[in-house]
Parts: C-alpha cells; structure tokens; sequence
C-alpha cells in the first residue's frame, strides 16, 4: 500500500505514519496539480490511497474509476495540532479501505 498526503494537509503528518510507505505531493513534485490529474499521477506511480483534507474531492472526481481510495480528515482546521488525535483512527482505517472508497475520519 503506498499512500500520498495531499498538499492540503501538513506535511509533517507524514511522520504519523512510518509503518507505511508515504509520500508527500511536495515530494513527488506535483504541487499545484488538479484533482483529476492528480489522481492519474497517482495511479501511474501505484499510489493506492490519498490522505487529504478536502472533503469535496468525491463530488468532484469519479474515484471508483481512478481506482485509489480517499481518506478524508476533517477536523477544525487543517493545522497538524488539530489533525494529530485523528490519526489512530487512521490505521485503522487504512487496514480496511479498498479502491474507490472514501471514508472520513474525524468529526463532520
């Protein structure tokens, strides 16, 4: 499973997660990118999970046929000290998802 952090969300979340492989977009040098192409990178690189804040993406973009799953964190604000208790919730979360899913973690 190889999981990438949407710039939305703070890159340092990333550290949350060691027992994963986990990129950041910063990383793989697609700042910047729409959703959709995005979602194509992702793909192509065998990316199989996206770790965001946005929680409009599922109107936005077909993620059945992209084929990676979305976990969505959504809590006061993006800053890591309010994303931080979400992310036990996370793991397990991630030993569930399957392709086109879309789970949120966190209070809606």
């Amino acid at each position: 499973m190889r999981i990438l952090l949407d710039e939305c969300a703070p890159r340092p979340l990333k550290h949350e997660l060691t027992d994963y492989e986990i990129r950041t977009v910063v990383e793989m040098g697609w700042s910047g990118k729409k959703n959709g192409e995005l979602l194509r990178l992702m793909s192509q690189e065998g990316f199989t999970i996206l770790l965001t804040t946005d929680q409009n993406l599922r109107y936005q973009q077909n993620l059945q046929q992209a084929g990676v799953a979305v976990v969505v964190l959504v809590a006061c604000s993006n800053r890591l000290p309010d994303l931080l208790p979400l992310m036990p919730d996370v793991r397990n979360v991630l030993n569930t998802i399957a392709p086109g899913d879309v789970m949120e973690v966190g209070v809606s």
